[in-house]
């Protein structure tokens, strides 16, 4: 491997192009930066035998897309400024589906095929799709877009619902199409995290809807959202556990705890009660409190391995992602964001190893030390420079976790949940066509925050859950004290 991971000496001009970050540790500053230059690496072109985009992301070694990988990267490559597109990855998908509304996991970047998947007959992924659009959506703002896909999304979730949704109301997936393929999940026929899934498809289905003011869409698809979501609930949710669980074909639960059960949290389909059980686990050192957040198979589980061995305890960027969004959800934003900063960390370690190994980025992590996850007999595991699961942390976490910032273009917002009074903030982020720059910095006069915008926009500052107010930012430079709100 020829990348040079470990010094982290990113060309200059690449900070003209993205947002810049500022952050009191400056280790994470770097490592975002390089994850901009490494992605830039990252780029495709699509032949006339393949009929893929033009120019697309896909990991520089890899023989096929993979659906899990492309719905994930959108969500790092919508804070490139425009550099780098997010939609191609996605729309390699839609330009491969079947007349009946069928999309599988994987295509070949030789021949454009579909590739056969062992144990999963129908080669289903999970339904990720709508949930990106509405990311993408909000952090782009291009409306026509989301009219153009909405046919490809409606006969996506046409096919899934007749192929796997079974009498019951639950859909019966192979383990596979969790991407999860060694988790002991034995027996499972109703997988937690797929039905979750499609209940967020639904959902975010509902949103887009909305979007588009398609009453009949929106009302169609939050009827199909409640009606999973009660059945999960129902069915999945085991009360003396506090967690949610698989069924097997009797719908009996398959009492294994894995990382799926915190796929809820995302489609927020647990109650209050429910959804604090679930979450005093992520700080149960015994569950999934570990070191590292959060293994993919629960500490005190038989089958646990302390190297990772895959999805028996490995921590997977996507997978802390999704439980780091869950929280947010149910505003859990203290707790979102110290566990980004320790997941940061232990990338961090590994990026930077002590003696004469060399540093890299990894698909998947140990849990209780830092390193990459190890896998017995396993070849090529885990790949190293993964960046369709790395960026997610160095970039995305970065942005809105650890700074603590949400955007929406559509409705020229920007929200900053600042969880402590630090030096921090981001520059030159891209909002419609208008440049804007947050600050948080100390002065003679206290601790203030200034911006720089191009055009009117509206703030909301939340700073450590006892204040909040929303503010129009008119055009040019202007600062505010924090005493003074």
């Amino acid at each position: 491997m020829a990348y040079a991971a470990t010094q982290l000496q990113t060309d200059p001009t690449l900070k003209k192009e993205f947002p810049l970050v500022h952050f009191y540790d400056q280790d994470f500053v770097d490592v975002y930066d390089q994850t901009w230059a490494w992605i830039g690496d990252s780029w495709h072109k699509g032949t006339t035998r393949n009929k893929l985009q033009p120019r697309y992301f896909n990991h520089t070694e890899s023989e096929v897309i993979n659906q899990f990988e492309a719905c994930f990267s959108t969500f790092f490559l919508v804070y490139s400024n425009r550099v780098h597109p997010a939609t191609p990855q996605i729309d390699n998908f839609y330009q491969m589906q079947e007349s009946n509304g069928a999309i599988r996991c994987e295509y070949s970047v030789k021949d454009g095929k579909a590739v056969p998947q062992k144990d999963n007959a129908e080669a289903v992924g999970p339904p990720l799709f709508s949930w990106a659009e509405y990311n993408m959506y909000h952090k782009i703002g291009n409306k026509k877009r989301v009219k153009e896909v909405m046919p490809y999304l409606e006969a996506y979730f046409g096919w899934l619902e007749a192929t796997f949704k079974k009498e019951n109301g639950l859909y019966a997936v192979p383990l596979s199409a969790t991407m999860m393929t060694n988790s002991p999940r034995k027996g499972m026929r109703y997988a937690v995290d797929f039905n979750t899934q499609q209940a967020m498809n639904a959902l975010y289905m509902a949103e887009l809807g909305d979007i588009l003011n398609d009453k009949e869409v929106s009302f169609r698809y939050k009827r199909q959202y409640f009606s999973l979501k009660s059945r999960i609930n129902s069915m999945m949710w085991n009360e003396e556990d506090g967690i949610y669980y698989d069924l097997d074909k009797n719908e009996e639960q398959v009492k294994v705890k894995t990382i799926a059960a915190f796929w809820p949290l995302l489609a927020e389909l647990p109650n209050d009660a429910k959804a604090e059980a679930l979450i005093s686990h992520l700080s149960n050192p015994e569950t999934f409190g570990v070191e590292h957040p959060f293994p993919s198979l629960a500490a005190d589980e038989p089958e646990f391995s302390e190297k990772g061995a895959g999805f028996r305890g490995s921590v997977y960027p996507p997978f802390t992602f999704m439980v780091i969004k869950g929280l947010e959800k149910y505003a859990r934003f203290d707790l979102a964001r110290e566990c980004a900063i320790r997941h940061m960390y232990y990338i961090l370690d590994t990026l930077h190893p002590e003696g004469k190994d060399k540093g890299m980025v990894w698909e998947a992590y140990a849990p209780r030390k830092d390193g990459p996850a190890q896998w017995s007999g396993k070849k090529d595991y885990p790949r190293p420079m993964l960046l369709a699961y790395v960026g997610l942390s160095t970039i995305t976490l970065m942005i809105e976790n650890i700074i603590g910032l949400f955007v929406s273009l559509p409705r020229k917002t920007v929200d900053w949940i600042v969880p402590t009074l630090e030096i921090m903030g981001i520059e030159n982020l891209s909002l419609r066509r208008n440049m804007i720059t947050i600050l948080s910095n100390k002065s003679g006069r206290g601790w203030e925050i200034r911006l720089e915008s191009e055009k009117l926009y509206y703030f909301t500052i939340d700073i450590l859950g006892k204040k909040k107010k929303t503010l129009p930012i008119p055009s040019g430079k202007c600062s505010m004290l924090i005493d003074k709100l």
